[in-house]
């Protein structure tokens, strides 16, 4: 519980205007956002972004941390909202361009051009960019982030069976893609 409580000090402290004590939150749950971030975009560029914006918005929204949930689980929330309004800008934008583009380009943005990933992982995070987004989101928060299905029901603002049920379309889902790629 002390980790509890110094968390909840630093975001006390954070509250009052102290930088260092938001910095410590920041290093402890980077790694956290970075990589939900990630997996819920597919591309390095676009992720280090929506992590740094998942931080400012906490930053910003701090006074309206209850202490009730965990911070991560407070934190999660706002950075699966971050990359939600993402994607939605995103397809906004890609819908224009494929508008007023006579030789409108496929979205290039995917795994390829992230980190140097070997096949398989290549190969998964390709089929997890093709889920829906909540059942991605879902599966990123629990297969990923380690949260159970209770967490992620908090985060997603959900009840736990729906998240069960994201879960298992998204298996299957992926389970098919995943065959298909190894077909080829």
């Amino acid at each position: 519980m002390a980790e509890t409580d110094e968390e909840n000090n630093w975001v006390a402290q954070s509250r009052n205007g102290d930088h260092a004590a938001f910095e410590a939150l920041i290093r402890k749950y980077q790694q956290m956002v970075h990589s939900l971030t990630f997996r819920m975009t597919g591309s390095a560029a676009d992720c280090k972004d929506l992590a740094q914006e998942t931080f400012i918005r906490a930053y910003q929204q701090l006074d309206s941390f209850g202490g009730t949930a965990k911070f991560s689980s407070w934190l999660y929330r706002i950075a699966i909202n971050a990359c939600l309004d993402w994607r939605r800008r995103e397809h906004r934008r890609e819908r224009l361009h494929h508008n007023w583009s006579e030789d409108s380009v496929t979205d290039g943005a995917g795994p390829e051009s992230g980190p140097d990933l070997d096949e398989l992982s290549r190969q998964v995070q390709v089929a997890l960019m093709k889920l829906p987004e909540k059942q991605r989101a879902a599966m990123v928060l629990t297969v990923y982030g380690g949260n159970s299905h209770a967490d992620a029901a908090k985060i997603l603002g959900c009840s736990e069976t729906t998240v069960s049920w994201r879960i298992f379309t998204a298996r299957r889902k992926l389970k098919q893609l995943l065959g298909e790629r190894r077909r080829l």
